[in-house]
Order: structure tokens, then sequence, then C-alpha cells
């Protein structure tokens, strides 16, 4: 199983816009992700309010993982738009 942990880099946390672009740049990956707290039960990462319950804050570790063909790559994005806070899916890393 593909794994990365990243820093929550929204200073707000994954919360509303943030947990927004979030499940969306999840569901254009097309690839199953996972989305748990460091040592906490992974929930769905496509789901807005499985994410929202989760409660992450900035600077929070999360862990993202998938065992689905093209992780890897889903996986590198979807780290790089948390830990940098950034407003759309990054095209390239």
């Amino acid at each position: 199983m593909a794994e990365r942990r990243v820093n929550v880099g929204w200073a707000e946390g994954l919360h509303a816009r943030p947990a927004s672009i979030f499940v969306r740049a999840t569901t254009a990956s097309g690839v199953p992700v996972t989305i748990a707290k460091s040592g906490g039960d992974p929930v769905n990462a496509a789901s807005m309010l499985a994410v929202l319950g989760l409660g992450a804050q900035g600077g929070e570790e999360i862990v993202l993982a998938s065992d689905a063909e093209g992780a890897e790559a889903a996986l590198d994005r979807l780290a790089k738009l948390v830990a940098e806070g950034l407003e759309e899916l990054p095209e390239t890393v």
C-alpha cells in the first residue's frame, strides 16, 4: 500500500474551503484514497463529511493511503496540495 505522511499546510486546517479543494482533487485523481490523522482510523478522502469529520488542524500530520493502480502519482499530487495549502491540484509534481 502506498502512503504519504504530510502536515496540513492550510492555517485553518482541513475545514470548509480547504476540505472542498482536497475532496475535489481526490475525486479528480480517479484513485480511491483514504485519509487519517496520524494514529487514527482512515476514512474515504473523497467524502466531504468524512474529511470534515477528521477535524485536522493546520500543521497536524495526516496520512494519505491507497493500494490502487496509479496510487503513487496520485498521492504525490495530493500530498503536495495538502502540504503547501494550494488552491488547486497541481498538474505536475
